[in-house]
């Protein structure tokens, strides 16, 4: 790293999220992106280097450069690690800020899948791959979408540890607590185990309230230097730590599929960087595409011991006043569904201590996941309000 350039996250911008219609992606981006630069007190032709994720559909590309009118750009990329890329992107925009490449990058998801008289579930449905031969076998048994194939992990975690719906309801319950404190949050409204035991089944074991939200929306973050954001507007968020494993499961026998994520490397690379221990960690901001994902990456960072997620989430240590908070926003599950951001970007309002009534107290160190495909990649941060010492 050359001597002056930290990397630090300097600025957040959040567009409206949910039911808003009538914006394409491109909208979504171009707004988020604004509203970070605004909210770090920069102005757009200060970001010389921009990273985007195009999402599922392919719908934001490159030709961002030219909509934001940026000219010369120094850093441009599109990154596709699906529910991983938010941290890959802070993972690359961190090292091109410390290598000098470019000076202010903003990374941006957007999406827009919701349409007016079109149910959230047929979403995605156009999102479909011409599959022949044997690779066709998974989608002829049904396995077509993420709902199946994210069964068939949970209900492989219950048969090995004995995981059970109610625990998974559990994890709903918590998120659903914690979103009623988050204005920016789609689902505010309080449940109950019995909700979650009675909302119908999508995919047998996941019920309605075991699956994320879909929503309209998009968020971007900004980085820049630490000594340039020491004059900017809000206090930076460093970047202690990262970590990306990408198992590569294969659908035969002898795969972990279903009971050790990309989590477990990860994690223990994000912290072996940070040079702390997972005991160390104050706040869990997990992507939550499913009730089952927040498990089993608890266990896989160590918060718990493996098998024994489901004893961990039911015992309350993820809801507000718990022994360890976490999706302290509502998460993918009650919030907003926005990929990897959805966890980062709370992690950025815990860090700066802007959380109002969810905010935690104790949120020195805070961990953030993204997962991508079917458990497919995976990438963590290590994120904190402090400077990391010298030597650490």
């Amino acid at each position: 790293m050359r001597p002056g350039r930290t990397p630090v996250i300097a600025g957040l911008g959040l567009t409206e999220f949910g039911k808003v219609y009538g914006r394409s992606p491109a909208d979504f981006a171009i707004d988020a992106i604004a509203r970070a630069a605004a909210d770090a007190g920069l102005d757009l032709p200060d970001i010389d280097g921009l990273l985007v994720n195009p999402g599922v559909g392919n719908d934001i590309d490159l030709r961002l450069q030219s909509s934001l009118q940026m000219r010369d750009t120094r850093v441009l990329a599109t990154i596709q690690g699906f529910g991983s890329s938010a941290g890959q992107m802070v993972q690359y925009a961190s090292m091109a800020i410390a290598s000098g490449m470019a000076d202010v990058v903003a990374c941006v998801y957007a999406d827009a899948p919701l349409k007016e008289g079109r149910s959230a579930g047929a979403s995605y449905s156009g999102q479909k791959r011409a599959m022949r031969g044997v690779g066709a076998l998974p989608a002829a048994a049904g396995l077509k979408a993420a709902p199946e194939r994210y069964a068939v992990a949970a209900r492989r975690h219950m048969e090995a540890y004995g995981t059970t719906s109610e625990q998974f309801g559990a994890v709903a319950v918590a998120a659903r607590q914690w979103a009623a404190m988050n204005p920016h949050a789609q689902m505010r409204d309080p449940i109950t185990l019995d909700d979650h035991q009675n909302s119908r089944m999508i995919a047998d074991p996941l019920r309605l309230l075991d699956c994320c939200l879909v929503s309209n929306g998009g968020v971007a973050v900004i980085l820049t230097t630490a000594d340039r954001a020491a004059g900017l507007r809000r206090p930076p968020v460093h970047i202690w730590g990262w970590g990306q494993a990408h198992p590569g499961y294969v659908n035969r026998r002898g795969s972990e599929f279903g009971l050790v994520t990309g989590a477990a490397r990860s994690g223990a690379d994000a912290l072996k960087m940070a040079g702390v221990g997972v005991g160390d960690i104050d706040v869990r901001e997990l992507y939550d595409c499913f009730t089952y994902t927040t498990l089993v990456t608890l266990e896989d960072y160590g918060f718990c011991g493996k098998g024994e997620g489901g004893e961990f989430v039911a015992s309350g240590a993820l809801a507000p006043g718990g022994s360890h908070p976490t999706n302290t926003g509502g998460g993918e599950l009650s919030s907003f569904y926005m990929w990897g951001m959805t966890p980062l970007s709370e992690a950025i309002v815990q860090a700066r201590g802007e959380g109002g009534e969810r905010q935690v107290p104790k949120h020195d160190l805070i961990m953030v996941s993204g997962n991508g495909g079917v458990l497919d990649f995976h990438s963590t941060l290590i994120l904190s309000p402090h400077a990391r010492k010298e030597g650490r």
